[in-house]
Formats: structure tokens, sequence, C-alpha cells
């Protein structure tokens, strides 16, 4: 009775792994530096719930929001070393392991959401991506819209003279440093984790995000203006390390579907929000200028084509344009 109990356990044991590809699932960890209530955040729970049931449960993934893993720099890293598997992080963050891939994110080379799409699409997308995979054995899943950056301050800002001087936070990658050196500012690299205080405590004069990040991250609640400079129109990038590639196995191509999906469903989530919010702020007593963006984009471009100081070619330069 024995030996037939322990043939018809084995045997149940047997069609669950079958079942399932494996007698335990694949743990995966996503992290980013985004709040819990964030777009970004809801959409990657979903995406982890929806990874579960098209891999049967073979894949799980467990996200990380705000920082709890590390700050973007660190995580980037984590990616290396296996301390993380998934990450959001910008393009300006993996210009130190892979410097084309920043492209998109320098000052006024994107002229707005649409010339977006068509480089998510594109030879060019693809080929940056490859380059990265080739430099740091991770792959570029998926590319997200993270919104038009613009300056926030405590006086209107209508013109690049208004920034001489002007102490602004700025996220710690050096394509971020263009934009505030163009226009004679005092750029201060700084966590992201760290600038709501810092803009309370007079440490810093000014930041610059999209406007979905100062809604979630507060920074109105410190900042008497938002100004429209439109100066960089940003992206999240979705890359998984070549550990968490090679655990799923064959679930792979079924991830990356769903985290594409994920990148495409926040993209216009975030996108939407960018358009409705200008009136949201005005509601809220924020002073929102219009601003002309062409001498900001005069005092910019000489550095955009510097090809010696540029992470891009003037063929990529050119590719993108031609969009």
């Amino acid at each position: 009775m024995l030996k037939k109990l322990m043939t018809l356990t084995a045997a149940a044991a047997a069609v669950a792994i079958a079942a399932t590809g494996s007698a335990f699932a694949v743990e995966l960890k996503w992290a980013h530096v985004y709040e819990t209530g964030s777009d970004y955040h809801q959409v990657a729970e979903w995406a982890a719930e929806e990874v579960k049931k098209r891999t049967d449960g073979r894949v799980e993934i467990s996200v990380f929001p705000a920082s709890s893993l590390g700050k973007e720099v660190e995580i980037n890293e984590g990616l290396g070393i296996g301390a993380v598997d998934i990450i959001y992080t910008g393009p300006s963050f993996v210009e130190r392991y892979y410097g084309p891939l920043a492209i998109s994110d320098y000052p006024f080379i994107m002229r707005g959401f649409d010339h977006w799409k068509k480089y998510r699409e594109s030879d060019l997308f693809k080929d940056l991506s490859a380059g990265y995979h080739d430099a740091t054995g991770n792959t570029v899943i998926g590319l997200v819209y993270y919104g038009q950056r613009h300056v926030t301050s405590n006086f209107p800002i209508l013109k690049p003279d208004d920034m001489k001087g002007l102490k602004i936070r700025v996220p710690n990658s050096p394509v971020m440093l263009m934009f505030p050196n163009a226009v004679g500012a005092n750029p201060t690299p700084m966590a992201f984790s760290e600038v709501y205080l810092a803009l309370q405590q007079g440490v810093v004069d000014a930041q610059e995000n999209p406007l979905p990040t100062i809604k979630f991250k507060k920074f109105y609640e410190v900042q008497s203006n938002i100004n429209l400079t439109g100066h960089l129109l940003n992206s999240l990038l979705i890359i998984a390390s070549d550990g968490a590639m090679s655990k799923m196995g064959d679930d792979a191509p079924a991830v990356e579907e769903v985290l594409q999906e994920a990148a495409a469903k926040v993209s216009d989530s975030i996108y939407q929000a960018e358009t409705d919010l200008i009136s949201w702020f005005r509601d809220e007593g924020t002073q929102v200028n219009e601003v002309d963006r062409k001498p900001f984009q005069d005092a910019v471009l000489p550095k955009l084509t510097d090809w010696d100081n540029v992470p891009y070619d003037k063929e990529q330069f050119d590719r993108l344009q031609a969009l």
C-alpha cells in the first residue's frame, strides 16, 4: 500500500512539474524609482499579474517601487550583478554603458509625441538597442513615454536670461547638464527621492520634470511656477538583465510581449495626463507660464551638433531628424 501511495505521489508531482515546466517559478525583481501611485508603478503591477497568467505561473515578477532597491544609478548597476532583473530607467542613465542610446533624451531633439512614436518603431531604435545589448548583455524590451520636461521655480522663467545662476536640480547624468549649462544655470545633480525636501528647504531653487511627475511628486506644493520650457522629451527604457532572460527560457518571448504592451499602455496614459494637467495645476493655484521656446532652442543647438562632445554621431542624429 505504501509503495503504491509513493508511486501515485511521484506521478502527481511529475504531472505538476510538466504542467508548469518547472517545480519552482522563476522569480524576478522589477525595480524603479517611482511612487506607488504613479502610472509607471501601476502598469508594472498589471504587467506582473499578466506575466503570471500568460506563463501559467512559471514566471513571477515582484515590483519594487520608490527606490526601495536603490536609486537609479544603483539599479542600473544592479542589473549587472543580479541584484535586480528588470528596471525602468532613463536613456540618460544608460549613457555611461552605451552612449548612443541616450540620443532621444537630448534637449529639443524630439519634435513631439508623434516623432517619439516613430522613433520607438524605427530601425534606429532597434539598432541602438542592439548596440546596448552588445555592450552590456542586457536587453532593451520597451520604450516608455515619460513626457516633456518643464522647469518649476518660485518666479516666472520666460527667457534664457531668467535662468542665469539658477540652482536647478537635475538627475545625475551627463545629458541632463546640457540644457542648464547652455542657458547659464547652475545644475545640481541630486537623487530623485531627495528633491522635494531640497526644494522645500531652499537647497535648490528649481527643478525640471514632466507635468505628471510634478503632480505625483507634489513639487507644485513647494514651487509656485511651472514654466513650459519643454526642453526635453523624456523616455524610459524597460530593460531586463541577461540573467533574467536566461532564467525565463522559453517563456521569455511571452514576457517580452507583456512588457511591450505595458510600455505602450503607460505611454498613452502619460501623454493623456500631460495633455490634461495644465488646467489642473491652474485650478490648484499654480502659475503656469507659456514660454517662447525658440531662444532656448537656439542656445542649445550648437551643443547638440558638437560631434566631439555628444555620445551619438552625425549619421544617428540625421536618422532621428529624418523620421
